[in-house]
């Protein structure tokens, strides 16, 4: 009696994404990624028009971004304001994050859907309700004003943030640390902050460039004393016709890609870890 052994068959791997997926997910990415490639090259040009493909080669649109105090002025007010902003949306929404996560029923919901209706909601909406408000309380045209209604659309990038990071989380860790004899805020700032201070990072971030990137608000709560720089972005194309739209579009685009890699670097780091 003879036994023959088959040889095990190799397991064939099969790509769980189709073809035509991947086709429109690339359709998708370069339609996003092509405007910028006409901007930067624009950048450089030495033509005082908007013309693609550009002529010649000058730096003279970044000289004139970085020497221009309208421009700059616009720039340290967007930085300023994200700044104020992305701090204020990223305590509240880290606090309304924890705690709701406490809470269950239908409070929770509502609480949480009533703190995400900013995100959801036209900016057109959002910019008009904000200037009435403002226009009561004297706001408009205010650092504070910006920073406020900045705020309230950052805050549910936060909280979205933060709740998928305190769903790992075990509330035994706090109640272990209550029982060795930690206050309420020595237990937070070392079991809670520690855990999900890269979901805190994350919103944060997200809530920056969503002030930073904001326009529609903006234009309603400009004044001729304090511009943003996405205002002033929108009057060279549409009041002066400047093409150093073309250099600060480039300046945004790199400031925020090296942002977004940095932070990506930095969390694969930790992953790997």
């Amino acid at each position: 009696m003879t036994v023959t052994l088959e040889k095990p068959r190799r397991a064939t791997k099969v790509d769980p994404i189709p073809w035509w997926l991947k086709l429109v997910g690339l359709a998708v990415a370069l339609y996003f990624v092509l405007p910028t490639l006409f901007v930067i090259p624009m950048s450089f040009s030495t033509a005082t028009t908007f013309q693609f493909p550009p002529r010649g080669f000058s730096l003279r649109l970044y000289q004139n971004f970085f020497t221009n105090p309208v421009w700059l002025d616009a720039l340290r007010n967007s930085v300023l304001i994200a700044l104020l902003a992305a701090l204020l949306a990223t305590v509240v929404g880290t606090a309304a994050a924890i705690g709701l996560h406490n809470l269950t029923g239908r409070l929770a919901r509502f609480a949480r859907t009533l703190l995400m209706v900013s995100i959801v909601t036209p900016a057109i909406v959002l910019a008009v309700a904000v200037y009435i408000s403002f226009l009561q309380w004297r706001l408009v045209g205010t650092l504070g004003g910006y920073v406020l209604a900045h705020a309230a659309i950052g805050v549910p990038f936060v909280l979205i943030s933060v709740t998928g990071a305190l769903g790992g989380f075990d509330p035994k860790l706090l109640r272990a640390s209550a029982s060795l004899g930690a206050p309420p805020l020595r237990a937070f700032l070392t079991v809670t902050m520690p855990l999900i201070s890269r979901g805190i990072v994350t919103g944060a971030v997200f809530a920056f460039v969503t002030s930073f990137d904001e326009v529609v608000i903006a234009l309603f709560l400009r004044s001729p004393a304090l511009q943003t720089l996405p205002v002033q972005m929108y009057n060279s194309v549409t009041v002066e016709i400047d093409p150093t739209i073309a250099a600060s579009s480039s300046v945004v685009v790199t400031a925020v890609t090296t942002i977004c890699l940095v932070l990506q670097f930095v969390g694969g780091r930790r992953r790997n870890r």
